[in-house]
């Protein structure tokens, strides 16, 4: 017999954090097209000191302002400023954080002035004002396993940086990254059971590469050993690999995390709703 409506507890809705305002301290040129952005403020001192390789919303300032105005948390989500003045929503990842410093390191894949991010991160220095709120994702962000899988783009690298950098000692897997050529690789700390390879995209479009998908299927997928593969980057190679590892390998939500950080040709806000419901086909 079903309760009563009034007996049925409502469902508790999660605590929203309010963004943090933060400030740069360094700005570094890693590589031709990676910017790394150093963060510190007061209001990091919450913040989890195991969010490495984790999702976080960068807020950014308007062409007329010196700092973003950030939304606050209502009883029923974000509240926004008015348009003129709502700042520039853009995803990012949880490069390194040290909670000791309270410095928090965000990398940029920068094209010169084309994008409001890529601009922003370009030009940033000392002293600039930028909004963050997060981290998110799964927690943990790669599940226990005895051979992993790590595949993605430039946008992934940050991702997969971090979580090589936590990996266990003992952990072995493979590692594919594709960049457009040698001038983007970039030293990377790995257990000695990981093997890194970079893939280089050269002139090819980043919709139409199909080097993460050709070097995954070419692999010699180890035999009765607990998996879990992780892949990041542009929307075409994701889903690709999403469902090659679904049905080649049998991956499922239990041993799988694949995300779309970006659609070749599209802006965050023209690509958002359709990068939710791709999240969320993966049962």
């Amino acid at each position: 017999m079903n309760a009563p409506a009034a007996m049925i507890a409502a469902p508790k809705k999660t605590k929203k954090q309010t963004p943090r305002m933060l400030e740069v301290v360094r700005s570094e040129r890693i590589t031709p097209h990676m910017q790394r952005i150093t963060l510190s403020g007061e209001q990091l001192v919450n913040f989890p000191d195991d969010a490495h390789g984790a999702h976080i919303k960068v807020f950014l300032p308007r062409a007329h302002q010196r700092e973003p105005q950030l939304p606050t948390v209502g009883p029923d989500g974000p509240i926004w400023p008015d348009a003129n003045d709502k700042p520039i929503t853009r995803t990012y990842t949880v490069r390194r954080f040290d909670p000791v410093s309270r410095e928090l390191e965000v990398d940029f894949v920068v094209h010169g002035d084309e994008g409001p991010a890529s601009r922003w991160a370009t030009h940033a220095a000392p002293g600039d004002k930028i909004g963050l709120a997060g981290p998110g994702g799964p927690k943990p962000m790669l599940g226990e396993a005895q051979w992993y899988l790590l595949a993605g783009d430039m946008t992934a690298l940050p991702a997969i940086s971090a979580l090589l950098e936590k990996m266990p000692a003992d952990a072995h897997g493979q590692v594919f990254i594709e960049v457009s050529d040698e001038q983007e690789c970039q030293p990377l700390a790995h257990p000695s059971g990981i093997t890194v390879t970079w893939l280089y995209r050269r002139v090819t479009a980043p919709c139409e590469s199909t080097l993460l998908l050709d070097a995954v299927s070419h692999l010699s997928w180890p035999a009765d050993l607990a998996t879990f593969a992780w892949i990041g980057g542009e929307n075409s190679a994701v889903l690709a690999l999403r469902d090659y590892v679904r049905r080649a390998h049998g991956l499922s939500k239990a041993n799988l995390y694949a995300v779309p950080y970006w659609k070749d040709t599209y802006n965050e806000e023209r690509y958002h709703q359709e990068r939710h419901r791709i999240m969320d086909e993966l049962e």
